[in-house]
């Protein structure tokens, strides 16, 4: 069912581009105007629907990935935990902030706890540790990262499809003006708008979505460099621990 959802997505949101661009004249002098910049209009309305819809999706991972409370406070109440050995209860509050960085912090705990309880020694305690962290963290930054792509790619097709629009706009004036005798002025200034509405278009696709990317790329470095940080800190407590109990 899953394979399924993202080409209904798509072919979902090509229909209410196409939709939206037959209507527009009913929306006024605006709509009418936006309505003339041609055909490619719909492909920008498109481009625009699912950029709306990645952006709403990022939104919505990353304030998930955050998980619930305050991150200091989580981090600290983590840190006292394995200090005093109560593993059981570090577990338990990151089971209960839900976020990427305690997602993390939980794999390497309840790698450590396993370990001891065989009575594995300290060298393969730390390493295996870490490679419980390391691989948490594999599975974390893709989430993260995820559609961060396509928002890119968008800003860039938008721009292409806003500079074709133009091209074609332009190449109906010129055609206006070759023709011999008075120049038809309705079917110049059509072309010229066409190629005007075209260009803003793709212009205002492609700068939301360089803004919304950059957002969202200083947010995933963000976490990654909390995740990193909280994971060594993790690691040098439980190694600490681990020699105190040889």
């Amino acid at each position: 069912m899953n394979r399924y959802i993202v080409p209904l997505g798509f072919a979902a949101a090509l229909a209410v581009s196409i939709a939206a661009w037959w209507f527009l004249p009913a929306l006024g002098e605006l709509g009418r105007q936006v309505h003339d910049g041609g055909f490619l209009v719909s492909f920008l309305i498109l481009l625009l629907i699912l950029q709306v819809s990645f952006v709403i999706e990022r939104i919505w991972s990353l304030n998930k990935a955050k998980g619930t409370g305050s991150m200091p406070d989580f981090l600290n109440n983590v840190r006292k935990k394995i200090q005093t050995g109560e593993l059981d209860e570090a577990i338990k509050l990151c089971g209960k902030q839900r976020g990427s960085a305690a997602n993390v912090m939980r794999a390497g705990l309840e790698r450590y706890k396993m370990l001891v309880a065989e009575g594995a020694p300290k060298d393969k305690i730390v390493a295996e540790t870490q490679a419980a962290i390391q691989e948490a963290n594999g599975l974390e930054v893709p989430l993260l990262e995820r559609n961060l792509i396509a928002l890119s790619t968008i800003a860039s097709i938008s721009t292409m499809v806003g500079l074709l629009g133009t091209v074609m706009g332009m190449i109906g004036a010129f055609g206006a003006l070759s023709h011999a005798g008075a120049v038809d002025a309705s079917k110049l200034a059509g072309s010229i708008s066409e190629a005007l509405i075209n260009t803003a278009g793709g212009l205002f696709v492609a700068i939301l979505g360089i803004v919304m990317y950059n957002v969202f790329v200083t947010r995933v470095d963000g976490f990654n460099y909390m995740m990193d940080e909280a994971s060594y800190e993790a690691v040098q407590l439980l190694a600490a621990k681990a020699s105190e109990k040889k």
